[in-house]
């Protein structure tokens, strides 16, 4: 009886399956994508030399037909897993399940071209059982996702062949364009112009700094409304409709009126108390995953996802490419009673929260981005075992995770309304 291979992308994903798996399968990495569009002159075939459009590796005359080469640094790789392969009674191909994933099966099969049969595993988390789970119920290959990823990268191809030449002419050289990219920088352009086409206004106001410990900012004088932002047009001046009711400050009149007042009582007029509640946020998807990353740790998007791909690689932490704010069944039940048992039963709500992405396109097949496991351990638990990077953001995704499914935060607000004496009576 041979073996199983099982490929997957990368070698410390590779390691960490291969331990949860028996003596039957064998498990090796591709390291990424085996094939790809021709990056230079000398990757494409000799029959294809003489073609005009072999260059960009898209026939646009064919229906955008992509022309596919084995990397040169990955043929060695092909060979490896070609031998391994005749010793093989079945392949298993366990990259990522999101279209660059498929997109790499698919490259595999087409590359190996086995005559055994093969499946598709597929999971969310390295944990023993995700593994020994999923290493159960395979399935086929998803050609929707693999038709969505060549997609793209015929695009990627296309506005880079094309565009990156006009940008070194007309901006300087070796600098490129890309199908996201190029429109982001026309959005940020555009939104430059505003900002450079807008006219500010100057306006001064007053806060008061009260002996019991909170600042107090001035409202109104005289009858007059002291001047906020949303009292100006995009000309910057005030808007007609409220002008003869507002009070403009300028420096002067500002210092003023410090003078006068310094060290006048305030007089409480009214008291208002307003109860707020403050819903937590959705569990993380990539994107907010970065935007915490970012304001919390201070880092940028690359180092985020770095840490992130060692995380999940090491089994502590779900896939860290997805759109979805969904947790699974086990995953709610967990994050309730991790909550329930270090903070208390009140701090739960009746029913599980449930949460629903504003992306149309979102890869749901995923789970948002959360411990790995039934049980999700604690950052203190981990501790010994994570990099100081590594624990700053499992901490991150732990919070986030048991957060959202807790009670809502109850908060009180009170508005104090003060009169003061001024010299022209207040």
């Amino acid at each position: 009886m041979g073996i199983k291979l099982v490929i997957v992308e990368s070698p410390a994903k590779a390691r960490k399956i291969g331990g949860f798996l028996g003596d039957d399968y064998v498990v090796e990495a591709s390291v990424g994508h085996i094939r790809d569009l021709p990056q230079r002159a000398a990757d494409i075939p000799k029959e294809y030399k003489k073609i005009a459009w072999a260059k960009e590796g898209v026939n646009i005359e064919e229906g955008f037909e992509p022309l596919y080469v084995i990397n040169p640094d990955k043929k060695a790789k092909v060979s490896e897993l070609k031998a391994l392969m005749k010793d093989a009674d079945e392949l298993i191909l366990a990259t990522d399940e999101d279209r660059e994933g498929e997109a790499i099966a698919w490259h595999l099969i087409e590359v190996l071209r086995p005559k055994i049969p093969i499946r598709r595993m597929v999971f969310h988390e390295i944990t023993k059982e995700a593994i020994k789970k999923a290493a159960e119920e395979t399935r086929d290959l998803d050609y929707r996702l693999v038709d969505a990823q060549e997609t793209r990268r015929v695009l990627d191809r296309l506005y880079g062949y094309r565009l990156s030449p006009v940008l070194w002419k007309k901006v300087m050289p070796r600098i490129s364009a890309g199908r996201v990219q190029s429109v982001a920088t026309r959005l940020i352009v555009e939104r430059e112009r505003e900002r450079m086409a807008f006219i500010s206004s100057k306006w001064w106001d007053l806060t008061a700094q009260c002996e019991a410990g909170f600042n107090a900012r001035l409202l109104s004088l005289d009858g007059k409304r002291v001047a906020a932002t949303n009292d100006f047009d995009a000309n910057g001046g005030l808007k007609e409709k409220s002008a003869a009711n507002i009070l403009l400050l300028d420096k002067a009149g500002a210092n003023e009126l410090v003078q006068s007042l310094s060290g006048k009582a305030l007089t409480v007029k009214s008291t208002e108390e307003s109860p707020r509640t403050e819903r937590p946020k959705a569990p993380f998807t990539t994107s907010t995953m970065q935007q915490d990353a970012g304001s919390r740790l201070g880092w940028g998007a690359q180092l985020t996802m770095r840490v992130a791909q060692r995380l999940y690689e090491n089994g502590y932490i779900t896939y860290m490419r997805t759109d979805s704010v969904t947790l699974s069944q086990s995953a709610i039940e967990s994050a309730r009673n991790s909550a329930k048992s270090l903070y208390g039963a009140e701090y739960i709500p009746a029913t599980p929260r449930v949460y629903e992405g504003k992306s149309k396109n979102a890869q749901e097949a995923h789970e948002a981005i959360r411990p790995a496991g039934e049980t999700f351990r604690t950052p203190g638990e981990l501790a010994p075992e994570l990099s100081r990077d590594e624990f700053s953001l499992y901490d991150l995704i732990w919070k986030r995770t048991i957060a959202s499914q807790m009670s809502d935060a109850k908060k009180m607000q009170m508005r104090v309304d003060f009169d003061v004496e001024t010299k022209t009576g207040g």
